[in-house]
């Protein structure tokens, strides 16, 4: 007859074997499930991604790619319709570049601030307000730059039309601002401690420490978050439909009326007669787009990998 005690311990052996398998047999479940899950979004990117081409490339049957790329007039539906988007591309560029010219300094200002300077009330406080800022709809920042920003801009710029480049670009920074700002502070934060003693027991001071050791230790999710900020003023389009002008013109000057390829391709889809060219153009419009977005997802791994911080 075996001893109470050894029963006992045999039967919590029991169950903690079942335990141990259960949990097992959880992992597992839960591995292949998000592993499901993870090749089925890729899945459907490559699905839209093919359709995106499919629907682009026949436009190439009439007007040819040099055309298309550098062209400097868009009529896609005039009698002899011209499908030059060199107007359409160098308003995108011009308004991410003057946006990101507003929105990075202001957004490291933001970042290093509540990061390194703000009392633990004050950043309980503006690193919220900061995220809310980033919800706001697109919408309501464009009928901003409609109703506020373009009267005042043609009041006191003395322009015919506020709706323009520059109002473009001050709505598109407003939105890039928190999404650069919250996710610099995050990876400013993120910096060791000793590494900021260590900067002040050689005898640097606050600002040097900043500059020196915690911005660089940082570099990584700066640019990382620089990159998805600027991302997003590319990929932005109810603001620059409702506020950059709608002009397919090359731009002359920061206060000329613009059209940038995301505003084109809202502003005219629901006109373009499927499989025309016209549509076709739209969709090749898409391409390029594509093509940016993809791109600048490459700088940021690029350089996220090569800042990365790598401590001992």
């Amino acid at each position: 007859m075996q001893h109470p005690s050894v029963e006992t311990d045999m039967t919590e052996k029991e169950k903690r074997n079942t335990r141990i398998g259960m949990s097992l047999v959880a992992e597992n479940f839960f591995e292949k499930f998000f592993m499901i899950i993870g090749l089925s979004c890729l899945f459907v990117l490559l699905l839209i991604m093919i359709f995106l081409f499919t629907e682009g490339i026949p436009i190439l049957k009439d007007v040819s790619i040099t055309d298309f790329l550098l062209g400097t007039q868009w009529y896609p539906t005039s009698v002899n319709p011209r499908f030059g988007i060199l107007p359409l591309i160098a308003a995108s560029v011009a308004v991410t570049l003057l946006a990101s010219f507003f929105a990075v300094p202001l957004s490291l200002a933001i970042a290093v601030y509540l990061a390194e300077l703000a009392s633990p009330r004050v950043r309980e406080f503006v690193k919220p307000a900061v995220e809310v800022i980033a919800s706001i709809p697109s919408v309501i920042i464009g009928f901003f730059g409609m109703v506020v920003v373009a009267p005042f801009l043609q009041r006191y710029c003395n322009i015919d039309t506020g709706l323009n480049l520059f109002n473009a670009s001050l709505m598109l920074a407003f939105m890039a601002i928190p999404t650069i700002a919250s996710i610099s502070e995050d990876a400013i934060s993120s910096v060791p401690m000793s590494l900021k003693e260590a900067s002040y027991a050689l005898g640097a001071d606050r600002w040097e420490t900043i500059f020196h050791i915690t911005i660089p230790a940082a570099l990584s999710g700066i640019w990382t978050a620089i990159i998805l900020g600027i991302s997003r003023v590319i990929g932005e389009t109810m603001v620059v439909l409702m506020v950059a002008g709608g002009a397919a013109v090359m731009p002359g000057s920061l206060f000329d009326p613009v059209r940038p390829l995301t505003s084109n391709i809202a502003a005219e889809m629901a006109e373009a007669p499927v499989g025309g060219s016209h549509y076709h153009a739209l969709f090749a419009i898409g391409i390029i787009l594509f093509i940016i977005t993809f791109f600048f997802n490459l700088i940021a791994d690029y350089l996220s990998s090569k800042y990365k911080f790598k401590g001992n």
